[in-house]
């Protein structure tokens, strides 16, 4: 499963509609939505949470990733030391944010999060580029 920064994750890409992602994934194994009215879908054996942005007209917008094949540039990250990761990635730039056994490692200018917990990554969070004019740049044109 490669994490492709800034575009997606495989076949995926910002900027797909649900039907779009059906088309490659099949129907969610849940579906639901957030305080926000986006729409959420998850796939078990993917391990997936795909968000679709309500305000962005349903354009998907947010991936979330623990899936144990999950690859950035290459490198295996679940499941590997969380400093390591740091180190291998050419992304120099990360903000932490501890919330008890878990943190954040966030990288804005890929919009990339390496959550780990007791120093290991567990998931992976990627979101869409919003531009200095405060748009999403999607990658998927329909």
């Amino acid at each position: 499963m490669k994490i492709n920064p800034k575009n997606g994750i495989d076949q995926l890409l910002f900027g797909m509609k649900q039907n779009h992602v059906e088309g490659l994934l099949g129907k969610p194994n849940k579906q639901f939505e957030d305080e926000d009215q986006n729409v959420i879908y998850l796939y078990n054996s993917e391990k997936l949470r795909l968000t679709f942005y309500e305000d962005e007209n349903f354009r998907l917008g947010y991936i979330i990733s623990s899936n144990s094949n999950a690859s950035i540039l290459d490198t295996l990250v679940i499941g590997k030391k969380i400093e390591e990761i740091k180190k291998e990635l050419p992304f120099k730039s990360w903000e932490v944010e501890d919330f008890d056994s878990t943190e954040n490692h966030f990288n804005e200018s890929n919009w990339l999060i390496l959550q780990s917990e007791f120093g290991v990554v567990i998931r992976v969070e990627i979101g869409a580029i919003i531009n200095d004019n405060d748009e999403f740049e999607w990658k998927f044109k329909s």
